[in-house]
């Protein structure tokens, strides 16, 4: 069936998207042109576009970038689906519903979608489609056809507020689009929307606050976009910092925890199995389905802050026990003697190999991955997949769920490995700047770095930082371990993380950075535009120390297909 979930009268030429697209850290969001450097479509725009793509990826962050285009006038005329997708649907929502942009969104069936394909230009008129001699009619989403309960059509009435009203209305709308037959209770929501990626994300924030938008349930913030302290002895300009703090106030200001991390997982509060709660932030998403067995669905940013004005979200997805089954078997063979590099790299392997559905993943069975090596899984794996979780036999909670019937099964090997080390280490060996914490560095990881480094000094040349949580910066000050860094010459820098860097805290005359996160080996190329090195916790601290990345991958890597830069 077509739908319409988001109406919209408009008109453009049609741009097919081969994979699924993060819009954020892929797109740029002043011009709408697509920057990801893993990216087919790489270069392309989608100002204008009747963008086609078989789902979104990546990022929860997705729909305030979307936001923050159609306010620069850069955004899409319409995106077009063959698969479920709420990030970037949730962000045109919110843009008609507030601020009257209109950006179509429809979802069609796949043949529907191959036929659209090969259409240069495409107009969404009242409910039809119209392009070439291509003319479908779409069925209009109702969020009527949910059952609702007295207190949600309380909020809906305006009984809890103008804010709590628009949040209802926008979750009911998404639900009614997901297929789901009712809301659900959570108990906790994680906010990934005080991320200052344009002023958009501030512009929604104060609309909500504005209106008396007031948290329901306990309520935790994302990484921000400033250190909120130190923001302006840093050096940042007024004109970022001032607008990202005030962000991060508003939603303080509407109840929110000011935790400011990434990793809620590693606050002393975790959720518990099958608990649901409604995280934003794909790497937290990832891990609380995957490793903690809570439940929650990759929600979008904007919908987290409804959600918890209302305390209430869509029975959909993998809320619901028969959609967290895999539906692919991975069987990955292991090279002997990995490093902890291995586990990113698999991740974003794996993500690669299952885009669209949850995987199984075999062969693990006799490492002993620690909770950071599964951080560092998750965060990869959400960089290539949409999907919100994954299963390792033998060290995540429900990897024992029958695969569905049909589940096809895919092969990693060592040649895979080879074909990623070499894809994020194309960059010149000498590095000027080592970026640690994405997501954020546990207390562990913090201690391990400031073994490497102990008895030594960062080179001259080169900046370290790490970036964490409040929680974990209280922690390592207590123990000691932010002064051995320190004496190293380590930055260590609270509240924002790489993903939401910016000038000068990262430094502007650094060209080549080198992480141990395959999240930001990702992400980076087109975040910062500075080269890549990519390499193990103890690479990272030898390039501290001397300037130079490794000039040659580790054993473990197949050096017959991996070949270093020079």
């Amino acid at each position: 069936m077509s739908q319409l979930i988001v109406p919209a009268e408009v008109e453009g030429p049609v741009l097919v998207c081969d994979e699924g697209l993060s819009v954020w850290g892929g797109v740029d969001p002043v011009t709408g042109r697509i920057i990801d450097a893993h990216h087919p479509q790489q270069g392309e725009s989608l100002a204008g576009c009747v963008v086609l793509m078989p789902t979104s990826r990546g990022s929860c962050t997705g729909s305030g970038v979307l936001l923050g285009l159609a306010f620069a006038g850069a955004a899409p005329a319409a995106l077009v689906f063959r698969e479920g997708e709420d990030i970037l649907t949730l962000g045109a929502l919110v843009a008609q519903r507030l601020f009257g942009h209109g950006i179509a969104v429809l979802r069609l069936s796949g043949a529907d979608y191959d036929r659209l394909a090969r259409e240069p230009r495409a107009t969404i008129t009242g409910h039809r489609l119209h392009a070439g001699a291509f003319d479908l009619p779409l069925n209009l989403v109702d969020p009527d056809t949910l059952t609702l309960t007295d207190t949600d059509r309380a909020f809906l009435n305006g009984d809890h507020g103008e804010a709590a009203r628009i949040a209802m209305d926008i979750i009911a709308t998404m639900a009614a689009a997901q297929g789901a037959r009712r809301l659900t209770d959570v108990t906790r929501v994680h906010i990934d929307g005080c991320i200052y990626a344009s002023p958009a994300f501030l512009t929604f924030a104060r609309a909500m606050a504005d209106r008396g938008g007031r948290v329901r349930v306990p309520t935790t913030m994302n990484a921000i976009s400033v250190d909120h302290a130190n923001w302006r002895a840093q050096g940042v300009a007024e004109d970022f910092g001032g607008p990202a703090s005030a962000l991060a106030d508003a939603y303080v200001e509407m109840g929110a925890r000011p935790s400011f991390t990434c990793a809620p997982y590693l606050l002393e509060d975790k959720p518990s199995a099958g608990e649901d709660i409604a995280w934003a932030e794909s790497n937290a998403v990832i891990y609380a389905n995957s490793v903690l067995g809570a439940r929650t669905v990759k929600h979008a940013d904007f919908m987290d802050l409804c959600i918890a004005l209302t305390g209430r979200a869509a029975l959909a997805g993998v809320y619901l026990p028969e959609n967290r089954t895999p539906r692919r078997i991975i069987d990955v063979t292991v090279p002997h003697g990995i490093d902890d590099a291995f586990w990113p790299m698999l991740g974003w392997l794996i993500g690669q190999a299952a885009p669209d559905r949850i995987p199984l993943i075999r062969g693990l069975e006799r490492l002993s991955p620690t909770a950071d090596d599964l951080k560092a899984l998750c965060a990869a794996y959400g960089t290539t997949s949409a999907s919100p979780m994954l299963h390792v036999a033998g060290h995540t909670p429900e990897a024992d769920t029958p695969p569905e019937p049909g589940a096809d099964t895919v092969a990693i090997g060592p040649d895979d490995f080879a074909r990623a080390w070499a894809g994020f280490n194309d960059a010149p060996n000498k590095v000027d700047l080592v970026a640690l914490g994405s997501p954020h560095f546990s207390a562990t990881e913090c201690a391990a770095f400031a073994e490497l480094m102990d008895g030594h000094h960062v080179h001259p040349d080169v900046a370290t930082i790490i970036t964490l949580g409040r929680g974990t910066h209280t922690a390592i000050a207590a123990n000691g371990v932010l002064a051995r860094l320190a004496a190293a010459g380590v930055t260590v820098v609270p509240d924002l993380c790489w993903c939401s860097i910016s000038e000068p805290v990262f430094p502007p005359s650094a060209r080549v950075l080198m992480t141990n996160s395959g999240k930001y080996a990702h992400y980076a190329p087109g975040l910062s535009d500075r080269a890549v090195r990519f390499g193990s916790l103890a690479h990272c601290a030898d390039a501290a120390r001397t300037g130079r990345a490794p000039q040659h991958p580790p054993a473990w890597i197949a050096p017959a297909t991996a070949n270093a830069a020079p």
